[in-house]
């Protein structure tokens, strides 16, 4: 008998199949009330399509946000350097929604409230951003037409 793990439970590649065989039904909703989408990217080593589950959060129609934290590390995430390498090989996969996206970090005010908003959903962020002398990016998905 195959038993179910809870959404909150899932990480990683195990994250990212499961919400893909259910259009986000279990993954979509995880720890603490937040909210994940798949990420897309082009491998800027291996040129392969990379998926990873991010907390976001909206902002405005058609806009996504999400961090680059990798827990504090004092290196950017891989998915976050292959946005770099090749943003117009990006896309998102919301519940049972892919959307082609093209990405840029925020700067300056949009920054500080953005990362305000998303610390309300993940307050962990500041305590990722007082371990690594890097900030943290903060990165805007918008739709492509």
């Amino acid at each position: 008998m195959t038993t179910t793990k809870p959404s909150e439970e899932l990480y990683g590649q195990e994250h990212v199949q499961s919400y893909r065989e259910t259009d986000g039904e279990r993954g979509y909703h995880w720890k603490k009330g937040t909210t994940i989408l798949l990420l897309n990217t082009k491998g800027r080593k291996s040129g392969e399509t990379r998926t990873t589950p991010l907390i976001h959060r909206t902002d405005g129609d058609d806009r996504w946000v999400i961090v680059a934290s990798k827990g504090g590390y004092p290196e950017h995430p891989g998915w976050y350097e292959n946005i770099r390498a090749n943003p117009d090989d990006v896309s998102i996969q919301v519940k049972d929604e892919v959307i082609p996206v093209t990405a840029h970090d925020a700067e300056g005010e949009e920054r500080d409230r953005l990362w305000d908003a998303m610390t309300e959903v993940w307050p962990d962020y500041d305590d990722y951003a007082t371990k690594t002398d890097r900030e943290i990016p903060v990165v805007v998905l918008e739709r492509r037409s």
